[in-house]
């Protein structure tokens, strides 16, 4: 792809996402979030001279995946500034009030203008990008000014344009980077096919970000008291689609526990999931009740649907048996590994090709897809009625995180060898 037909994609980009911001919130979110931004962007910087580290994520997928280096820097490198920038309201929104930065922003559209002002106004001594997104403009002027650049947690797939004859511009891109962390071999012999050698097989950070989580786990008020001694199979980030599978097995056994997380928390959508499942309560009710003392005993509720967003990695932990959302759909499979590393069956539906980990934990034997909801309902029977094969399962999810973790253990050694941090 030529120079000019990249800021041709980018100007139709930017000007079909204006035009559905007329009637699409998220996209209304995106062209609102980065009005005014360079005076807001000056009014964050304000008067502090400290060093910066710039880490930029698409959303909130590659956020988790970049907190276990970013919290690294904050906790060992207390003088140096964190600018953290999303391109996405999916992870912006959710993180704009993130503790663990100094500056949490949209990341502009990329321009040569945009690229220039932003950088030279953050002025960073080091800039971490995670997994992908490949900005010429912006990678171009980092290049310029000599800044070093890092990619981390990446993964590539054959048909990248990276990996095309036409490919030029986006190789151009990789070769601003001045090293680049992936996730696996395959990856690291693409890069290497193009003649891209600064690569480290690192590994994945987001085993070491959920094995974090658990480590420090924080109990979830209330779960406790609503599940109390029953088997529980939690179902995170469900879609309509997953619920539809789920709710004639939960209608079915009184005698379970389920808790449902759904991706999607709209007023709409949770009165949808009260309409397939014939016994539920909201969480922000369950809680309400338990404050003050007014529990209905008589009550038969065996779900509780989670109202709010925030608390999925901590309710796994509660969990018999996780079912992940997203398998049924073309939105993608949700993060298995939240749920993996409190040794637990994972299921989820049968559309994870883009999900390595997803394949790799179902050969572990911790893992398991299915295809519809008569399969899925035969699973849970045999897991929950067999001990012997729950247990199996539930201890090989739990050592295939174990044996992923060190990512970012890799990433810190390189920032500190190579002297990118400095105290």
């Amino acid at each position: 792809m030529s120079l000019l037909l990249y800021n041709l994609f980018l100007l139709l980009y930017r000007w079909a996402l204006g035009l559905a911001a007329f009637w699409n919130p998220k996209a209304r979110k995106w062209v609102t979030g980065r009005a005014d931004w360079q005076n807001r962007l000056k009014q964050q910087i304000g008067t502090d001279h400290r060093p910066l580290v710039w880490m930029h994520c698409a959303s909130l997928g590659e956020f988790e995946q970049g907190r276990p280096v970013l919290e690294w820097i904050r906790g060992s490198y207390p003088d140096y500034r964190i600018a953290l920038s999303f391109f996405s309201p999916s992870g912006y929104e959710v993180r704009k009030n993130y503790a663990g930065a100094d500056l949490v922003c949209y990341l502009p559209m990329d321009s040569a203008r945009n690229a220039r002002f932003f950088i030279e106004q953050l002025s960073p001594s080091v800039v971490i990008w995670v997994r992908y997104e490949f900005w010429y403009h912006y990678l171009n002027t980092l290049l310029k000014k000599k800044i070093p650049v890092l990619l981390i947690a990446g993964r590539f797939r054959k048909s990248q344009p990276f990996f095309h004859r036409f490919g030029h511009l986006h190789r151009h891109m990789l070769s601003c980077f001045d090293h680049l962390f992936v996730q696996d071999t395959a990856s690291f012999e693409l890069l290497k096919a193009i003649s891209i050698t600064r690569v480290t097989v690192a590994g994945d950070t987001r085993y070491d970000r959920v094995s974090a989580i658990a480590e420090k786990f924080i109990p979830v008020d209330g779960i406790a008291a609503f599940v109390k001694d029953h088997p529980v199979i939690v179902c995170g980030s469900t879609w309509p689609e997953d619920e539809e599978e789920l709710d004639h097995f939960a209608n079915l056994r009184q005698d379970l526990r389920f808790i449902i997380a759904p991706h999607e928390i709209a007023p709409a959508h949770l009165a949808e999931i009260e309409a397939l499942f014939k016994h539920t309560i909201r969480y922000s009710e369950w809680i309400s009740q338990l404050e003050n003392k007014a529990y209905k005993h008589e009550n038969t509720a065996n779900v509780l649907i989670i109202d709010n967003i925030g608390m999925l990695s901590r309710l796994y932990k509660y969990g018999t048996i996780a079912y992940v959302g997203g398998g049924f759909g073309d939105d993608g499979l949700h993060n298995i590994l939240e749920a993996a590393v409190y040794g637990m069956p994972v299921l989820h539906g049968p559309v994870y090709d883009r999900f390595p980990e997803a394949a790799q934990l179902i050969e572990a034997g911790g893992g398991f897809a299915v295809e519809n909801a008569l399969e899925l309902e035969a699973l849970f029977n045999q897991l929950l009625e067999n001990k012997e094969a729950l247990a199996q399962a539930s201890e090989a999810a739990r050592l295939f995180v174990v044996r992923q973790r060190g990512a970012s253990e890799k990433i810190q050694a390189y920032l500190e060898e190579n002297r990118l941090l400095t105290n």
